[in-house]
């Protein structure tokens, strides 16, 4: 296909990520060798959602020509070229209808024209799952004008360090951020090891676990727990009346006593195998499953949602486990909770990164100019071969809400997680395997209760220092 798209802008949304500027970069300069003008957005929505056409966008504050000077080795470099912000136009829009609403799709509208002003053809969106639920908020809102309406297509690139995007096995920056936040619990392992402590390490990921598990796997941590993991025993439910409606209501929750004593029971397990310390890796989605008494002041923020950095998940735990521990033993293990996430962001990218971002780029712009693409998002599977989703298969018809990706609990990534852990003969509990077998680190005989599939498992040599 010919393409007729003549200028393209490139916004960057949400956290930072590494291979953020490979992205950017092959984007751009595979546009421009398609003879494309190519502009780049600073600082993601946030100069266009207020747009006014009463005071343009400002050259150099508001955005910027790529070009191949200020692209010059930016490929491997840190940071985000383009900047980076939360701000996301299509917040307010909570469904299909919403976007009928002047009030409501404002911002939407704001963007659309501040598309317009700078003559662009097309978007390409970088972010993670609400960049990706403004994306197609924009690309529906143009549905909506009409034919004769001028158009800005929409291509979107996957990006969350996070990995829980929905067609795509791994986003850019996933591994490099694995990588430095595994070095970080290596580091503390032998911490752990000299004072004969235990480190309790949040990590980042809201919906899923999948940087909790990675680096908890190439880091070779105790115990790794996500959201995924919390079923059968650890699972309750927590009553509660409506404020305002006065209905009673119920939500599930993590069973905190029961983790709390499992760990416990863990960690006195190692003890009888001469292994006084470790490193327990947590998902910072847990906070989400926390009984609402525990949340304190923290409450939900404004989008109903539980703000992360008002919960130091790691702390509390670590204060909830010294404490039992000392009251089944009669003696304290000193524990120190940490959280971790922020320092691998803008860590330097990794090698398959840099060629992941870059297919994505590439995939950005040959969307466009190859394909006539518009509402799809660039992917990957195999050796890097391309394809591209459309937004219909990632976002709920009717909320408009991005489908999240958990580890599968079925799946081998998973089993990786159970066969390599380093917790007490290296068995490691799941909670559906054991429900109602008593605890599944220790027993009377003080013999590791090991059920199923985990008596095939093979048991570390008895030097192993972890």
């Amino acid at each position: 296909m010919t393409s007729t798209i003549q200028r393209v802008a490139i916004l960057f949304a949400g956290g930072a990520a590494p291979a953020a500027n490979a992205v950017i970069s092959a984007a751009a300069t595979a546009l421009m060798r398609s003879e494309v003008d190519v502009l780049g957005l600073r600082h993601g929505f946030s100069r266009l959602e207020g747009f006014d056409p009463q005071c343009p966008l400002r050259p150099d504050e508001d955005y910027f020509t790529l070009n191949p000077s200020n692209l010059r080795r930016c490929r491997n470099a840190q940071g985000v070229l383009l900047g980076t912000a939360r701000s996301q136009p299509g917040g307010q829009v909570k469904c299909r209808a919403d976007l009928a609403d002047a009030r409501l799709a404002m911002p939407l509208r704001r963007t659309y024209e501040a598309l317009c002003s700078l003559d662009a053809d097309a978007l390409i969106s970088i972010g993670g799952d609400g960049t990706l639920e403004t994306a197609c908020k924009l690309k529906i809102y143009q549905d909506q004008l009409g034919p004769e309406v001028r158009r800005v297509r929409v291509v979107h690139v996957p990006k969350t360090i996070n990995n829980d995007y929905t067609g795509i096995d791994f986003a850019f920056g996933y591994f490099t951020a694995v990588d430095a936040l595994a070095g970080e619990i290596r580091n503390l392992i032998y911490d752990a090891q000299a004072g004969s402590a235990y480190f309790f390490v949040e990590t980042m990921g809201r919906s899923a676990g999948w940087l909790a598990y990675g680096a908890s796997i190439a880091g070779e941590a105790t115990l790794v727990i996500g959201v995924e993991d919390i079923t059968g025993d650890w699972r309750s439910t927590e009553r509660f009346g409506d404020p305002k409606t006065g209905e009673a209501g119920g939500r599930p929750v993590l069973d905190v006593e029961q983790v709390v004593n499992d760990i416990v029971e863990l960690m006195r397990a190692r003890e009888r195998e001469g292994k006084a310390y470790g490193v327990i890796v947590l998902a910072e989605g847990l906070v989400t499953l926390l009984p609402l008494e525990m949340l304190g002041d923290a409450g939900r923020g404004d989008h109903d949602e539980i703000p992360m950095d008002e919960v130091h998940l790691a702390r509390l735990f670590a204060e909830m486990v010294a404490d039992r521990f000392e009251q089944a033993t009669g003696h304290r293990r000193k524990t120190t909770g940490l959280q971790l996430g922020f320092e691998a962001r803008c860590a330097l990218p990794h090698a398959f990164d840099v060629l992941l971002g870059s297919q994505l780029g590439v995939g950005a712009c040959r969307a466009l100019t190859e394909e006539g693409a518009d509402g799809v998002m660039v992917s990957v599977s195999g050796q890097l071969e391309l394809r591209y989703v459309p937004f219909e298969e990632l976002v709920d018809p009717d909320s408009l809400v991005t489908k999240t990706r958990s580890i599968d609990t079925n799946g081998d990534f998973f089993r990786l997680a159970r066969f390599l852990e380093t917790g007490a003969s290296g068995h490691r509990r799941t909670p559906r395997e054991t429900r109602g077998q008593g605890s599944p680190y220790g027993n009377d005989s003080g013999q590791l209760a090991r059920t199923g599939a985990d008596s095939h498992r093979p048991r570390p040599h008895a030097d192993d220092p972890r």
